[in-house]
């Protein structure tokens, strides 16, 4: 007789909420601090732009391309402790500093909507056999889409739990064919500042990147995600490419992806290069090590808006503990 044993993390696939239609697109959200509380105001005199108010939106899913690909099946050895959380809350509270800096905002939806989704390319680049730039339906459909329940703990101290629809970063990285002195993965955002407002500004040193080890990035959790909630993710979500990495805080997991580089040396995020006392390159979640301006004890479900414990490495502890073995000097949790 085999009997199974459940991870600490897993929750039964009929505890998990029922998709949410997205149709409210103004349920409005309690307040939470900006994500490093950096130049709080500095977008505080840009208004909607003239192209936002335009009637045709090129980055509605409804036209991706790939439409045909979703639903996927979900992969049941990724479950959670807590319910998903519905749609209309996901959707519209969303860290996209390129569109902005209010998360509440129904802006940051609105205005990610205009960014066209195709014609769209990956450079892969770097240490690797042959550098190539990609159409992002080519890749979507070189891989094995599945659809994984993951918890998302961002460092501002609040969470949601999500229904992404992706592929296994190790699943590109083998495509990719990276060399041996490869240590590093390098990921970098779009540059529009036709398209993305906050990027005509000087705050931030734009394109966004961040990074993971190659350890990391070839672990099994580590996730491209194309989709979510059984479809093409909205553009808000960091489509039509973005990284989950959910035993890490959310400014980790690089959105709207168009350059995958294969790096001998460490890369610099954009949160480290403007605050590299705060935010560091690993970012594991740790409820026993404070950000510098608050707890990170516990965290706010956006679902059901109650507060509960922190948990470390965001309850992955047991696939991703290892990685950092033996690892002394390093901030591993910042």
């Amino acid at each position: 007789m085999l009997i199974r044993r459940r991870h600490s993390w897993e929750l039964p696939e009929s505890a998990a909420t029922p998709e949410t239609v997205y149709l409210s697109r103004r349920h409005l959200l309690g307040g939470i601090g900006l994500a490093g509380g950096l130049a709080a105001g500095a977008l505080a005199g840009v208004g909607l732009p003239e192209f936002a108010r335009a009637a045709p939106t090129p980055g509605d899913p409804a036209l991706d391309p790939t439409n045909d690909l979703y639903p996927a099946k979900r992969n049941d050895a990724y479950t959670l402790d807590r319910p998903v959380t519905p749609e209309d809350i996901t959707a519209n509270y969303n860290n996209f500093y390129e569109f902005g800096s209010e998360r509440r905002n129904y802006q940051i939806a609105d205005l990610a909507a205009r960014m066209p989704r195709r014609p769209w390319t990956v450079k892969i680049d770097g240490l690797v056999e042959k550098e190539r730039e990609v159409g992002i339906d080519d890749i979507i459909r070189a891989m094995p889409l599945e659809e994984r329940l993951y918890r998302h703990r961002c460092v501002e101290a609040w969470s949601m739990a999500v229904p992404w629809t992706g592929f296994a970063v190790k699943e590109l990285v083998a495509w990719a064919k990276p060399l041996s002195g490869a240590k590093f993965i390098r990921m970098e955002t779009f540059m529009n500042p036709k398209v993305a407002p906050a990027q005509n500004g000087f705050v931030y040193p734009w394109p966004y990147v961040d990074g993971l080890t190659m350890a990391e990035a070839t672990n099994d959790l580590a996730f491209f995600v194309t989709g979510v909630y059984g479809k093409p993710a909205p553009n808000q979500y960091g489509a039509p490419l973005r990284l989950a990495v959910p035993w890490k805080y959310g400014f980790k997991s690089v959105k709207s992806i168009v350059r995958i580089s294969f790096v001998a040396e460490r890369p610099v995020g954009l949160w480290e290069q403007v605050q590299g006392r705060e935010y560091g390159f690993w970012a594991n979640v740790n409820p026993a090590v404070p950000h510098p301006r608050w707890s990170q004890a516990t965290e706010r479900d956006l679902g059901t808006g109650e507060r509960r414990p922190t948990l470390i490495y965001n309850g992955y502890a047991e696939q991703v503990a290892g990685l950092y073995a033996g690892m002394t000097g390093e901030k591993l949790f910042m």
